[in-house]
């Protein structure tokens, strides 16, 4: 094992755990994707890193990528947003595990995924935009009147509606909603998720 190789692994180790400690578990508090993310990226620096040796063509390796990540995919249901740090945890495996003569432009790339990542999630992005499904306890039809209702109901500017059920039986209508909150709203929300308060 060579120097270069001592050095991605630590950098390697070092960015898997800033990804599911540092910013994925400090905001969203998820023991099992921690975990998750952590697993993935050291299995995919270990075979990057054996292929890497090996006489092997390129194809496996690519093709053992795409099967890591259809097993994700049948994996129990995650947000988008966990998909984002799967494919990072991924993705910094990947890169220091391949053979490498110079460590620092790896190192960078690595440094790279982690802003992108930590600017991406960060609480005050988009910290307005809120995404819920609905369940009224009336049968709406008319879009018009559901959008109406919705604005009502939750206290914001709704921007757009998806139905997804509509019950005449059981007088229920399910709906996906994408809304904006009120700043004053959202201000509190944003200092939590940065653990500015409690």
């Amino acid at each position: 094992m060579t120097f270069t190789t001592l050095i991605l692994l630590g950098v390697d180790l070092a960015a898997a755990l800033v990804l599911s400690l540092g910013l994925y578990y400090r905001r969203h508090h998820r023991r099992d994707l921690v975990v998750a993310f952590l697993g993935v990226n050291v299995g995919v620096l270990v075979v990057a890193a054996v292929l890497g040796t090996a006489e092997v063509a390129m194809g496996l390796g690519l093709g053992l990528f795409g099967v890591l990540s259809i097993i994700r995919l049948r994996s129990s249901e995650i947000s988008q947003r966990e998909v984002a740090y799967y494919f990072a945890a991924l993705a910094i495996g990947l890169v220091a595990g391949l053979p490498q003569t110079d460590p620092w432009p790896v190192a960078a790339m690595i440094a790279l995924i982690l802003v992108v990542m930590w600017a991406a999630d960060h609480p005050l992005l988009l910290a307005r935009s809120r995404h819920q499904v609905v369940r009224i306890d009336r049968a709406i039809a008319d879009e018009t009147e559901l959008r109406a209702e919705l604005a009502s109901t939750l206290g914001a500017d709704v921007t757009s509606i998806s139905l997804q059920e509509l019950d005449l039986v059981n007088d229920t209508t399910l709906v996906d909603v994408r809304y904006r909150v009120a700043a004053r709203r959202t201000a509190g929300v944003a200092l939590a998720g940065t653990g500015a308060t409690r």
